[in-house]
């Protein structure tokens, strides 16, 4: 399927079961004192895009990332979903939980594009889909969507209460715990059967 013009990349968090758990009592604190009751979203700028098979620079300071695999719906209009890809939401790891991860997740590079977009009424139903990550040729991890808090269509659903998508917008679905680390180096595969595989390689940014 050709792609359509790239438009905003948005990140969801706290859509994965094993996300929630993990916060515990975290979420009860001060000043939300409550689990969020609706989606959170993050943005991932121009500036971060890398294309399947590109070496991704780690800028200097930063020694390892995290690794954050999962599937995008790719927006045909503000409701309408053309179909889904790969990405790697590439993190510099923190704790924090309370702020947006900008400065974490906004580094130059640091999201890989798959290049195989597969249609809606091709792929099946996201609930069901499963993707592994290699680094190396090692397994690392694997994200089972049927896990998601908020499935793709209800999670489209709730996102378009409060803002409008647009065509080549993408939403993802959301990143797993147990998200791997990787350092210079390192080759991430990112892999599901009918997204195809999507590959980057971290090199330490020369100084």
């Amino acid at each position: 399927m050709k792609p359509p013009a790239r438009g905003t990349v948005y990140g969801t968090l706290m859509n994965f079961s094993g996300e929630l758990a993990a916060l515990g009592t975290k979420m009860n604190e001060a000043p939300y004192q409550a689990p969020p009751q609706a989606p959170v979203l993050y943005v991932k700028p121009a500036n971060t895009f890398s294309e399947n098979g590109a070496v991704i620079r780690l800028p200097s300071g930063v020694t390892e990332v995290e690794v954050g695999a999962t599937v995008a719906m790719v927006m045909k209009s503000a409701t309408e979903v053309a179909g889904y890809l790969l990405l790697n939401d590439l993190s510099v790891p923190h704790e924090s939980f309370f702020r947006p991860p900008v400065k974490a997740k906004c580094i130059d590079g640091f999201l890989g594009i798959g290049d195989r977009i597969r249609a809606r009424n091709e792929a099946g139903d996201p609930a069901v889909f499963k993707l592994e990550v290699r680094i190396n040729g090692e397994l690392k991890q694997t994200v089972h969507f049927s896990q998601l808090v908020r499935p793709a269509d209800r999670l489209l659903a709730d996102v378009s209460e409060f803002m409008t998508l647009g065509p080549g917008d993408m939403l993802m679905l959301g990143c797993d715990v147990g998200r791997p680390r990787a350092r210079a180096g390192d080759r991430i595969d990112i892999t599901m059967p009918a997204l195809g595989t999507l590959s980057n390689t971290l090199v330490a940014e020369a100084a």
